[in-house]
């Protein structure tokens, strides 16, 4: 299967939402219980505290609450 039959199968994409689910549940029992997770970027393993994954959540808040405000029709 070359990567444009893959981009075109839905279990690739029912995969990749199944793997987003499951890192944004790690993201929050790690906030839950104080603990850090590990992640890979750019192949290099970067730790990243509850404190630093609150920042992130927060931020994330914010800026979809403006980005949904924009979206809504005006009146």
């Amino acid at each position: 299967m070359n990567e444009s039959d893959r981009s075109n199968d839905p279990e690739v994409g029912d995969a990749m939402a199944a793997m987003q689910r499951a890192a944004e549940l790690a993201r929050k029992t790690a906030i839950q219980t104080e603990t850090a997770i590990i992640i890979v970027q750019d192949g290099k393993r970067i730790r990243i505290t509850a404190d630093e994954l609150r920042e992130q959540q927060a931020h994330s808040v914010k800026y979809k609450s403006v980005s949904h405000k924009s979206k809504e029709p005006r009146r």
